[in-house]
């Protein structure tokens, strides 16, 4: 029963990586909360996700932010 379930977590993560693969800021925030989750108690996996989803939400903030403070600068009304 175990091998059908790993099986389906893996095919699904190989599945989201194309998506996951231009996400900005996702590769740092993964390598965080990966070594976080590890020393938190062997949840390397789970904090490994969830840096990736934090920081890459992170990084649209900013965008937006840096996108506001432009259109600011040259006038514009936001």
């Amino acid at each position: 029963m175990r091998q059908p379930i790993a099986s389906l977590a893996v095919a699904c993560i190989l599945l989201t990586l194309p998506m996951v693969g231009s996400a900005k800021g996702c590769l740092k925030g993964a390598a965080v909360g990966g070594v976080v989750g590890h020393v938190a108690g062997r949840h390397a996996v789970v904090g490994a996700a969830a840096g990736c989803v934090i920081e890459h939400h992170r990084e649209k903030e900013k965008e937006k932010q840096a996108v506001k403070d432009q259109k600011k600068e040259t006038g514009k009304s936001v």
